[in-house]
């Protein structure tokens, strides 16, 4: 069965905006342009749509999507069992937080008890769901699967105050970064500040810090394009900022 922009909008629920800008952006084409000159979208393209739509229910950028999606290997079957196993980790994260909540209110109501460390321990648990889901199999491969046991334990122990210090260390990060990369020196003193507030971030996770180790996540900002993407939402060539940053600092250090 085939569809016009309009139809394909209606059974799928975007607008017929978001089909026209997903032509445009080249992650999907229409089948044919008729003769009055609609797009014309086939089973193909929808198969194509719905991947799209599964990859950003998980969070994923759209530049990754199209990456993806028209990757001459991609295979839409391993695609879907891959989506399923998200969906339910991302069903388990949310089952978790829900229990969390009930817990709270019953707390709040007297019916139990909850000390300040259960109170957080829903976010502490979903932290380091979604980082496995993003990078579990990289760094695995990097580190090892001891390395990360222990540093997804360290997350999940973390008090409260220590929770709030990581979240604010990971916005000074970014601030900082913005700023130094204004100054265009990897060497300077805003970007060693940079690099510092990094090292302290990743002690925070790592049960030892070591310069090498610093290093290589560094470079795997650059050489992942799920971390670049991160440091470059808003600059590009941030991550590459930062690592070179970084790369002086652990020299220094």
């Amino acid at each position: 069965m085939e569809y016009t922009v309009q139809k394909l909008g209606e059974i799928a629920g975007v607008s017929t905006r978001t089909l026209r800008y997903y032509d445009e952006f080249g992650i999907l084409k229409p089948a044919r342009i008729n003769s009055s000159g609609y797009r014309i979208y086939g089973k193909a393209e929808v198969d194509t749509l719905q991947q799209i739509l599964f990859y950003r229910e998980l969070g994923v950028k759209l530049e990754t999507i199209k990456e993806i999606v028209t990757s001459p290997t991609f295979d839409g079957a391993n695609a879907l069992k891959e989506h399923r196993d998200k969906l339910l980790e991302k069903k388990q994260q949310l089952d978790l937080l829900i229990e969390n909540v009930d817990r709270t209110i019953a707390q709040k109501e007297g019916r139990i008890s909850m000390s300040d460390k259960d109170k957080f321990n829903g976010f502490k648990q979903k932290l380091v769901e979604d980082n496995e889901a993003k990078y579990g199999k990289e760094i695995r491969d990097k580190y090892g699967d001891e390395t990360v046991i222990k540093s997804n334990q360290k997350v999940l122990n973390m008090t409260e105050e220590e929770h709030a210090k990581i979240t604010k260390l990971a916005n000074d990060i970014m601030e900082t970064l913005a700023e130094a990369i204004k100054t265009g020196d990897p060497a300077g003193e805003l970007a060693q500040k940079a690099a510092d507030l990094h090292r302290q971030w990743l002690c925070f996770y790592w049960n030892e810090y070591s310069k090498e180790a610093h290093a290589g996540l560094a470079q795997m900002y650059v050489d992942d394009p799920r971390f670049t993407a991160y440091y470059d939402v808003k600059q590009p060539g941030t991550a590459e900022f930062l690592r070179d940053a970084i790369f002086i600092y652990t020299r220094k250090k």
